[in-house]
C-alpha cells in the first residue's frame, strides 16, 4: 500500500486515533464527531440532530450514531423543565469518553476527575459502558427531535443506570397479594396493544401537536385496543382520532386522545345468528297399491311422488273424450243462431 498526505496548515480538526480506530463507531457516528469538534464556539447552542441533518444523516442512520456515542461516552444529555413549561435538553460532546460523573461536574463546572488511561480499540472491554441489544419493534424509522427545545414533554427514553431504590416495608402488599401472581397477556392481546400502540405513536406525523411518548401511547393503548376488537381496522382508528379538530387546538394529547377514545368508542356489533337447517322427515311407507316401498315425505304426504304421477296419468287416460263435432258450418251457424235451417235440395 502507498500514502500520500499533506498536513494542512489551517482549517483541520485534530482527529484522535481512538476515534478513527473505535471498533464500536460505524462511520456515520465517527464523522458526526470529528464534524462537531471542528464547529466554531458560536453553534455550540445547536442541537445534535440539526448539525446531523445538514451532513445529510437522517432517520434511523443518526439514531444509531448517537446510539453508539452515548453507549461509548462520548454524548451525554440532561433533560430539565424551564419555569415557563418549555422542556430543555443539554448536551455535551466529548472528544474521549466521560462517565456519568465526569460529565455531570464539567456541566456543573467542578474540576473533573482524572481521565481513566486510554485503552487500545483493539481490546475487547468498553471503555464506557456496555453495548446493549437492540430493540425490537414494528416502527417505522422517525426523527429524532429530542434534543430541541419544546413545549411538550420528550418521549422517555432509556432510564440510566442507577443502583435500585430498596422498597419500603410499610408500603409492600399483603402476603395474600404477592401469593397471586399476574397473569400474563395471551399473544393475540399483546398483538393487539402492539398495533393500537403504532396508531398513537403515528400520529405525530398528521399532526405535531398530537406528539406522545412512548410510556403515554402504552397507556392509551388499553383503550385505543377496544376500538380494534370491535372489527375497526388501524385506518379507522387513525382517521377518527384525526378528524374534527378543535378550533381553539389541543392543549394536552394525552388528555385529548384519552377524551376521543372514550366518547367515541363506536357500538358492538351483534353478533350471527346461527342457521341450522331443518331436520329431514323419516321415512315412511307408501300407501299407494303395489309394491311395498319407503319414501321421505316432505309434508304430510302418504304416497310419494311417482305413485300420485301415476295415479293421476291413469285417470285422465280412463275419461271420456268429447265427441268431435261434425256437422256442417251451416248447422253449426243454425244452431249458435236458435233458427232452422234448409238444407239444399228440400222444398
Amino acid at each position: 500500500m502507498l500514502r500520500h498526505a499533506i498536513a494542512p496548515s489551517a482549517r483541520y480538526t485534530k482527529a484522535s486515533n481512538d476515534v478513527i480506530r473505535h471498533p464500536r463507531l460505524n462511520s456515520d457516528a465517527k464523522l458526526l464527531l470529528l464534524y462537531v469538534q471542528g464547529l466554531p464556539d458560536n453553534t455550540t447552542f445547536r442541537p445534535l440532530s440539526e448539525l446531523a441533518q445538514k451532513m445529510g444523516i437522517k432517520g434511523r442512520a443518526y439514531q444509531k450514531a448517537k446510539q453508539q456515542l452515548v453507549e461509548n461516552g462520548y454524548v451525554h444529555e440532561w433533560r430539565s423543565q424551564s419555569d415557563g413549561g418549555r422542556w430543555i435538553t443539554e448536551q455535551l460532546v466529548a472528544n474521549n469518553p466521560l462517565t456519568t460523573d465526569q460529565a455531570c461536574r464539567l456541566r456543573e463546572g467542578t474540576p473533573p476527575l482524572p481521565l481513566p488511561a486510554p485503552r487500545s480499540p483493539s481490546t475487547h472491554f468498553p471503555t464506557v459502558g456496555a453495548p446493549a441489544p437492540r430493540t425490537a419493534g414494528g416502527y417505522e424509522p422517525v426523527e429524532d427531535h429530542s434534543d430541541k427545545t419544546t413545549p411538550h414533554p420528550p418521549s422517555e427514553g432509556p432510564a440510566p443506570s442507577e443502583p435500585p431504590e430498596l422498597p419500603d416495608s410499610s408500603k409492600l402488599p399483603a402476603p395474600s397479594a404477592l401469593s397471586e401472581p399476574k397473569r400474563p397477556a395471551s399473544t393475540a392481546d399483546a398483538a393487539q396493544l402492539a398495533r393500537a400502540e403504532r396508531v398513537l405513536l403515528s400520529l405525530r406525523h398528521s399532526r405535531r401537536e398530537l406528539h406522545l411518548g412512548v410510556r403515554e401511547a402504552a397507556k392509551l393503548a388499553v383503550e385505543a385496543v377496544k376500538w380494534l376488537e370491535r372489527g375497526l381496522s388501524e385506518s379507522d382508528l387513525h382517521h377518527a382520532l384525526l378528524a374534527e379538530r378543535p378550533a381553539e387546538g389541543v392543549r394536552s394529547a394525552v388528555g385529548f386522545l384519552r377524551y376521543r377514545l372514550a366518547q367515541k368508542l363506536p357500538e358492538p356489533r351483534t353478533p350471527i345468528e346461527s342457521y341450522e337447517p331443518a331436520r329431514p322427515r323419516d321415512l315412511i311407507e307408501c300407501q299407494a297399491p303395489g309394491k311395498k316401498h319407503t319414501f321421505r315425505p316432505l309434508l304430510d304426504e302418504t304416497e310419494c311422488t311417482p305413485c300420485r304421477l301415476a295415479a293421476a296419468n291413469a285417470m285422465y287416460s280412463e275419461a271420456p273424450s268429447p265427441e268431435p263435432d261434425h256437422l256442417p258450418w251451416r248447422e253449426r251457424f243454425a244452431r249458435i243462431n236458435a233458427t232452422p235451417t234448409a238444407l239444399p235440395g228440400e222444398a
